[in-house]
């Protein structure tokens, strides 16, 4: 374990850390435990990048002490956040939303911190994620990275956030546009960035900023990687071993080379979006 941990350990709660905990060095490995481990950037799932980009810009633009609530999934991956680490100057808060059935499938993922470079952030509270118990207008940033699409009660969800952020407070939502269904039964939709700056303005959050990253050839990347995980074991890692070395690279070089849709007009194929929302009122 890093010995950059100061006061933000395993057993510390509700945003106890002190500010700039972390050295630059740490939260640097850090980040590279999670491209690597994690989100593995440098394969199939390079989208993540945009994710991971978007964080880091918000840590470094609010001010310290700023009141940052995170809805993740934390039991995943031993209860620890992955964000919290990169708000180390703020008041970060996990909620962890997992439902029961997440009891049932375990800790599956804990082994990526099993890491020298983690930073073990653990979540402060779990509750639903339509009912936080967070004070109302209480948070300046409300985080749902890669959830969203995993909550049955969209109103609710959308409600919960509006209340708990202050007015001019900032929602941001990280979402695939292309999934596997995944984590099955808790597997309920998809959006495209129109779809959720609709549901934000529904509930007084209005969109500031959309980002979207990848093309149709990440798209092809992405199903490739998970179909690989149909062939059996006596032929997975000859098929693994072709599409890391010949087709991962091929594809990857055409999604930078074609940006845009040369046949059809307002047409676009992102693998996945994010969108940045205030609370207006």
């Amino acid at each position: 374990m890093s010995g950059a941990l100061s006061t933000r350990g395993k057993e510390s709660q509700h945003g106890a850390f002190e500010p700039g905990s972390f050295t630059n060095e740490a939260l640097g490995g850090y980040m590279q435990m999670l491209r690597e481990r994690v989100f593995e950037t440098e394969n199939a799932h390079q989208y993540f990048e945009l994710l991971l980009e978007d964080i880091v810009e918000q840590s470094n633009i609010l001010s310290e002490g700023a009141v940052v609530v995170a809805l993740e999934r934390t039991l995943l991956y031993g209860g620890y956040s992955l964000l919290g680490p990169l708000f180390h100057r703020q008041r970060f808060i996990s909620v962890d939303c997992s439902p029961p059935s997440a009891d049932e499938r375990g800790a599956y993922n804990s082994h990526m911190f099993d890491d020298p470079r983690a930073l073990h952030v653990k979540y402060d509270r779990r509750s639903p994620e339509h009912a936080t118990g967070l004070s109302s207008g209480s948070a300046d940033l409300v985080i749902v990275p890669n959830l969203v699409h995993h909550i049955r009660d969209q109103q609710a969800l959308f409600k919960e956030m509006a209340r708990i952020l202050k007015t001019g407070g900032q929602a941001y939502v990280f979402e695939p546009l292309v999934r596997e269904l995944h984590q099955a039964p808790d597997d309920y939709l998809r959006y495209t960035p129109f779809g959720l700056a609709e549901i934000f303005s529904q509930h007084g959050l209005r969109e500031e900023r959309t980002r979207t990253t990848g093309g149709p050839f990440s798209v092809i990347a992405y199903c490739w990687s998970q179909a690989l995980q149909f062939f059996p074991d006596s032929e997975r890692a000859k098929m693994q071993h072709w599409f890391e070395t010949e087709e991962l690279p091929r594809l990857t070089t055409w999604d930078r080379q074609h940006k845009a849709n040369l046949v059809r007009g307002k047409t676009s194929f992102p693998m996945a979006f994010s969108v940045l929302a205030k609370k207006t009122t």
